[in-house]
């Protein structure tokens, strides 16, 4: 997101765009990763000693308050971590890796064309729409495949679902079996 462009809208706010802030914004914008507040703090930390918690957290309910950026969950991957993202003009998916974590954005037609699906379908006008994608980067399929062998090798019973239920236990997003929230 351009310099100028988030001062105007700052300004419009009635908010000046103080050194803290810029130090922040531009860690989120330029980073190419999705960060959490502490991630954040860490990083703004090397950058001015002087910064605190508080002052991150403050910053980035403005920056979300503001429309300069955008707050993820990112398919509770990390727990209930938030992550953040600065607003771009092109609509993304986010393609989570259940394993490691890894995020990837997809750019293209088929979002869309989904949106004016929808659109079309329901007589909805979309206003926003956030898309997540999760399963297992090509590393991660490598990896689970192996301990999916070796599993089966060493007990002929054990199905692959019991192999990584022991292996990664339950991923803190997955729905009860018994169908209660």
């Amino acid at each position: 997101m351009a310099l100028e462009s988030i001062r105007g809208s700052l300004k419009d706010k009635g908010v000046r765009l103080t050194r803290q802030r810029q130090i922040l914004l531009d860690l989120i914008d330029k980073s190419g990763q999705h960060l959490d507040a502490e991630k954040l703090f860490q990083m703004a930390k090397e950058k001015d000693p002087k910064l605190n918690r508080v002052t991150v957290y403050r910053t980035l309910k403005l920056l979300k308050e503001g429309g300069l950026v955008d707050e993820l969950d990112l398919m509770h991957y990390g727990g209930d971590q938030h992550y953040y993202e600065t607003k771009t003009k092109q609509e993304h998916a986010h393609v989570i890796c259940l394993r490691c974590g890894k995020v990837e954005e997809f750019f293209g037609d088929p979002l869309q064309r989904l949106r004016r699906q929808i659109e079309a379908h329901f007589g909805f006008q979309i206003l926003l729409a956030r898309t997540e994608v999760g399963g297992y980067c090509s590393h991660c399929q490598v990896l689970r495949e192996k301990e999916i062998e070796e599993a089966r090798a060493h007990s002929p019973a054990a199905t692959p679902h019991a192999v990584l239920s022991h292996r990664m236990g339950k991923p803190k997003h997955a729905p009860r079996r018994d169908g209660a929230i």
